[in-house]
């Protein structure tokens, strides 16, 4: 069998937009702080109080790794857990007030990053670029058991 293209395998591709993102991050924004745990602290500076599995939910982390995520945050002081008064088996998350000030911090130089990240598309090319990544991503969320391809809509 004869080598691929792998400019076109969207794995491929995502990979080398992640290594991408994951040097420009280190670099811009925080050796510190991943860009997962900005996603969650980010989730709970827009609505505290809520519980892990939402959180996970809302910013595509799975279970462990959010629970991961929450525990480096948490050893950090940059949220609070507190158990759910309604049910003490879950706790409710919520941003300290460093966490707050660390989340304001950290807006700042992501929104520069991604200025750097996204220079080579026009202002009217990154609005495709991100429908059509985002729609890539919703769809792949949903893909537990994959199946056949099916066809675009059109």
């Amino acid at each position: 069998m004869a080598a691929v293209d792998l400019t076109t395998h969207p794995g491929h591709l995502a990979r080398r937009l992640q290594q991408a993102h994951y040097l420009l991050w280190n670099t811009m924004v925080s050796e510190e702080t991943t860009s997962p745990q900005y996603a969650v602290l980010n989730t709970l500076v827009a609505e505290p109080g809520l519980d892990q599995r939402t959180v996970g939910e809302r910013v595509g982390l799975d279970r462990s790794t959010v629970a991961e995520v929450v525990g480096r945050l948490d050893r950090r002081g940059l949220i609070d857990k507190v158990r759910d008064p309604q049910d003490g088996r879950r706790s409710l998350l919520r941003p300290t007030d460093e966490g707050v000030r660390v989340h304001r911090r950290l807006g700042v130089r992501t929104a520069r990053m991604n200025q750097v990240f996204l220079a080579p598309l026009a202002p009217e090319e990154r609005t495709v670029f991100f429908d059509l990544i985002r729609r890539v991503a919703d769809a792949a969320e949903g893909l537990r058991n994959p199946v056949e391809p099916t066809a675009a809509p059109g």
